[in-house]
């Protein structure tokens, strides 16, 4: 498989890419791989790898006072060397040197979390609207089952009364 940049090389790196749900794949040579920024990150570590994302940074703060995180006294320095945050202060801290790396890695800086393939997904409870119970009670009618029926429009007047109020 040839390189997608050049086209001429051999690929030997797969990059796969999910950025807002959009999920991009580049096949590329090392040269090419190496242009892009990713040859850095095959033999380092990953705090190696996050480190290089923040830059050279220790000349930025050469000479002034560096910021502390008030919590651990990790400086956004040591963040970039270590590639670790200190603390979840730390994220107050240097919340806008933070935000275009945390953007650029994950395509979001707001944590959605994730869903288990192993369990089955847990049921929201459907929030109780004069909207959801009145399609309740038309389901219930038609399905003849008239004393829940009953139950659901007692809801829905009692929903209607405190809206009234």
């Amino acid at each position: 498989m040839l390189c997608d940049k050049c086209g001429k090389n051999n690929a030997t790196t797969h990059i796969k890419q999910i950025i807002n749900g959009v999920v991009t794949e580049h096949d590329l040579c090392s040269a090419c791989a190496a242009k892009e920024g990713f040859g850095k990150f095959s033999n380092g570590s990953l705090a190696e790898m996050l480190s290089s994302m923040f830059g050279d940074i220790g000349a930025v703060g050469a000479g002034t006072k560096a910021v502390r995180c008030p919590v651990c006294g990790a400086t956004f320095a040591d963040i970039a060397e270590t590639g670790k945050v200190g603390c979840a202060d730390c994220y107050r801290t240097f919340y806008s040197e933070l935000l275009p790396y945390l953007k650029r890695v994950h395509g979001t800086v707001k944590h959605t979390g994730k869903i288990p393939n192993s369990t089955p997904l847990a049921e929201k409870p459907q929030e109780e609207t004069a909207e959801n119970l009145r399609m309740e009670l038309n389901r219930l009618v038609s399905e003849e089952k008239f004393e829940e029926a009953a139950v659901i429009r007692d809801k829905i007047k009692k929903l209607e009364e405190k809206g009234n109020e």
